[in-house]
């Protein structure tokens, strides 16, 4: 046989083996990821994390993992490692919607309201997003934060017309009026979060008692939202 067609048979040789042993670690890794987002559901973050390191260690390239990495940084209050886990999921593929929204989230935590509208907004570019209503949900606090309360309604009725049974919308677009000094709007709009909230089912004053409750804890930009409710609830 040829030296040449030795060394041919050699790389398709040493090419199949390393395809092999790819295949075998994202396999490996994947039952790892799957591990790790079922300890994450039942609330084990330490054993989640685990999970996905090792997952990671066979698969560096897996954006999923990086997401889920970046959602165990969330509930570590560890900020910055989250930004980073989210921004090397979106690097990996820049059209996951999903990682996207989750590093908006971290901006919002970090304060960084410009951030994180540009991130809700790439993770909406997506036409084949599952779940836009969460991002612009999102986007619609963050606009409020920046003072754009027309941009806030905006964002927030786009999440109602996709998912017209989240309540969390409805509390934003209470804020929203209440701003402009559409203190009709407003009244309408949180009585509808009530009744969409599955803690109150429409039980005003238990929704009262719990702000009042809550207000005593609250600081800063909560503590506003919280005393901007109560006032509307007595509207």
């Amino acid at each position: 046989m040829k030296t040449g067609n030795i060394l041919l048979l050699i790389i398709i040789f040493l090419s199949s083996c390393a395809t092999t042993t790819t295949l075998e670690n994202a396999q490996k890794a994947g039952a790892h990821y799957k591990i790790g987002v079922s300890y994450f559901n039942e609330n084990k973050i330490q054993s989640a994390f685990v999970e996905f390191q090792k997952a990671l260690e066979l698969n560096p390239k897996d954006k999923e993992v990086m997401n889920a990495l970046g959602l165990v940084y969330l509930k570590f209050e560890d900020l910055q490692k989250a930004q980073q886990s989210f921004i090397k999921a979106v690097t990996i593929d820049p059209d996951f919607s999903e990682a996207h929204n989750n590093l908006g989230v971290t901006y919002t935590k970090m304060g960084k309201w410009s951030e994180a509208v540009d991130s809700f907004k790439r993770a909406l570019k997506n036409p084949i997003y599952q779940t836009p209503g969460n991002a612009y949900y999102n986007l619609g606090n963050a606009y409020y934060r920046l003072g754009l309360i027309d941009d806030a309604i905006n964002a927030y009725k786009e999440a109602i017309k996709r998912m017209q049974d989240f309540h969390r919308p409805y509390y934003g677009l209470a804020l929203c009026y209440n701003a402009k000094g559409q203190y009709g709007e407003a009244a309408s709009a949180i009585t509808r979060a009530i009744e969409l909230d599955p803690v109150y089912k429409g039980n005003k004053d238990k929704a009262m008692e719990d702000l009042k409750e809550r207000k005593l804890k609250a600081k800063g930009e909560e503590e506003k939202d919280i005393v901007d409710y109560i006032e509307i609830l007595k509207y």
